[in-house]
């Protein structure tokens, strides 16, 4: 006797919901009998066919052109796709994926132009704004290098922690979840205001002084950063997160900033850190992440606010694989 499956258990077996078995009856690919309580059952042949549906759908086929493919089924071939008009169907959604790409490229290569315009007529407006704030006043020449202390040679292979930051953005981000493409967390102690002395002896430790610069610089080159593959841009600091929006609003950046008061991060990748009078900061570095990994790190940085063509310098002699 035919071995018959109800729906639930058809659902475990091929990792499809109910409500795409709906679907699938609905267009015919697949009728399942009924028992006389009126729940469906499915044979083994029905199973073997919503697997390899699931299967051709996911890699594209869309449903509306998947009949062939049953067809060839339920004619007793063991592959879905062992009949002439199967391949034709290959040779159609092949077609279609390539006009998409097609579209998304001629759209990618127009948003980047625009990008490129509007930071350039944004650097223009911002010029008399940075000429006036005292944060972005030349920097001494006599500041203190940091030095390579070995302090970060640890970190390129590490995954990064299931740890979410808060952004200035509003969201919360999750940092083994960036996305695809590589990725900048750039690190900064803290930043300066008018209402807050900075810790003294500041300008005496290496590598401390130079926030607003370091961020401006990010700022200024951010357009040449996507162009050379970076797909998002973070700047990340210890301080609270309403600073963190007062600095990116003052600054003007275009992307991004995270806060991590307890430093978390610190203590899952083993950041650097130092200390001055009563506050612990951050070193100042910079991340390189891919597939949410670390592939790079930029430390010590210095001065800070040549950082970005750097980190530029090295995407052009590091391409990605998909760029080589």
């Amino acid at each position: 006797m035919e071995t018959m499956l109800q729906q639930g258990e058809v659902v475990d077996l091929t990792g499809t919901s109910r409500k795409t078995l709906l679907g699938y009856e609905e267009l015919g690919l697949v009728i399942p009998a009924r028992a006389e309580n009126g729940y469906r059952l499915y044979n083994e042949h029905q199973v073997s066919v919503i697997r390899q549906i699931r299967r051709l759908n996911d890699i594209g086929i869309p449903l509306r052109d998947i009949s062939p493919f049953v067809d060839c089924l339920n004619t007793g071939s063991q592959y879905a796709d062992s009949c002439p008009s199967t391949l034709g169907e290959y040779r159609r959604a092949i077609e279609r994926i390539d006009k998409t790409i097609s579209t998304l490229t001629t759209q990618r290569t127009a948003l980047v132009e625009n990008l490129t315009v509007a930071s350039r007529r944004m650097l223009e407006e911002m010029s008399t704004v940075d000429s006036q704030n005292p944060n972005l006043a030349p920097l001494p020449e006599d500041l203190p290098e940091p030095e390579d202390d070995g302090a970060t040679d640890h970190l390129p292979g590490m995954a990064l922690p299931e740890l979410r930051l808060p952004s200035t953005d509003g969201d919360e981000i999750s940092l083994n979840d960036l996305g695809h493409g590589r990725v900048i967390i750039y690190v900064f102690p803290m930043t300066g205001a008018p209402e807050q002395d900075m810790p003294e002896g500041w300008d005496a430790i290496p590598g401390a002084r130079g926030c607003s610069p370091h961020n401006c610089d990010m700022r200024n080159h951010y357009a040449e950063l996507v162009q050379a593959g970076i797909s998002r841009v973070f700047g990340l600091s210890s301080q609270p997160l309403e600073y963190q929006r007062s600095l990116l609003e003052a600054l003007r950046l275009p992307h991004p900033l995270l806060t991590d008061e307890r430093m978390l991060l610190s203590q899952a990748l083993g950041l650097p850190t130092f200390s001055a009078g009563n506050i612990t900061a951050y070193r100042r570095l910079a991340l390189l992440i891919h597939q949410n990994t670390v592939e790079h790190v930029f430390y010590p940085v210095f001065p800070p606010g040549e950082h970005a063509q750097v980190v530029l310098n090295w995407l052009r002699e590091h391409p990605t694989p998909q760029q080589s």
